[in-house]
């Protein structure tokens, strides 16, 4: 490296900005040794099939060094571009639910293991291992496996797995080049609505103009914003893990909102 500066720490990995001695300017994230880093390249490499992501430089198991993405203020136009091309990245399509690399979700793991039901592979892969790391009551726990229990009904017509980011909040799509560039990604086959529940769930620029998008390029079966709580079970449990309690009521809300479907 010609220069680096220290951009602070993210669960509990150092980033960084660096310049290399030919100039290229790189992103590097650091830490303990982690399967975590080469899955984050796995995925990277697998959505930038299909959308913009920053390239892959260097991975190893402590460290993960990408193109920097210089970033721009949203607009509209890039908003309804972006929401084409995720439409575009889903329709890329995976071989089943899950991914053949091991999965993160921030630093928890997460279990890929392919899977063929969604519902199935939604409750048993993503909710209920977050749900018994989150350590709430059990009244709590009861309500969740009751909606956990009604997936199959109200999960909507099936779908052929997705390619998904897996972690789709607004800080992880950086605007550049005029669309929406991923990062951070817990990419693996999954539901389509997903990500877009992800991206409802904190808000994010112009979402409105992202949703019509992406539903004139692929358009969502019939419902799918009432299934928006279902999609924002995984998310919201992990964020319980991570935070404590103030996600907790979050979490129960959308539980309701599961069980009144």
């Amino acid at each position: 490296m010609r220069s680096t500066e220290d951009l602070g720490s993210s669960h509990g990995w150092r980033l960084s900005r660096g310049v290399t001695e030919d100039g290229r300017a790189v992103f590097a994230k650091t830490g303990a040794a982690s399967e975590l880093f080469a899955s984050e390249a796995a995925g990277l490499r697998w959505l930038g099939e299909a959308i913009a992501v920053p390239e892959v430089i260097d991975v190893a198991r402590d460290r993960l060094v990408l193109s920097w993405v210089e970033a721009e203020r949203p607009t509209p136009e890039a908003a309804e571009r972006f929401g084409r091309d995720l439409a575009r990245l889903h329709r890329a399509g995976a071989p089943a639910f899950g991914a053949p690399w091991p999965g993160f979700i921030a630093e928890l793991p997460m279990d890929n293991t392919p899977a063929d039901d969604w519902p199935e592979f939604y409750a048993a892969q993503r909710v209920l291992p977050f749900v018994r790391q989150a350590r709430l009551p059990s009244g709590d726990v009861r309500l969740i496996e009751q909606a956990v229990n009604r997936f199959g009904e109200v999960a909507g017509p099936p779908e052929p797995p997705a390619r998904i980011h897996g972690d789709l909040w607004s800080g992880n799509v950086l605007w550049s080049g005029g669309s929406g560039v991923l990062i951070d990604p817990a990419a693996h086959g999954g539901h389509r609505e997903t990500d877009l529940a992800m991206l409802a769930l904190f808000g994010v620029a112009y979402q409105d103009r992202i949703f019509g998008a992406y539903q004139e390029e692929s358009p969502l079966a019939g419902g799918w914003r009432d299934r928006v709580p279902l999609h924002q079970l995984h998310p919201l449990a992990v964020h319980v893990v991570l935070y404590g309690e103030t996600y907790r009521s979050g979490l129960m809300a959308a539980v309701e909102r599961v069980l009144a479907l």
